[in-house]
């Protein structure tokens, strides 16, 4: 499986949702892509990294969620 990842950057909470529910809404497998909004901390970050440590946690946030 490829690391499918979006990074939001400079939207609002509103917008942001907005924006997710439309992308899980138009592919195929919504629950194979992690999504990351940029904070202070990560946009400062190696892309290879933040993608390592958004996949890291939407692995944990999948296996971990209540049904």
């Amino acid at each position: 499986m490829e690391d499918k990842v979006i990074f939001i950057n400079g939207f609002s909470q509103d917008e942001t949702v907005t924006i997710m529910r439309a992308v899980k809404a138009a592919i195929a497998a919504p629950g194979d892509t992690a999504f990351a909004m940029g904070t202070e901390t990560n946009r400062e970050w190696i892309v290879k990294d933040l993608i390592s440590e958004v996949r890291r946690e939407h692995e944990y946030m999948q296996k971990n969620r209540k049904s």
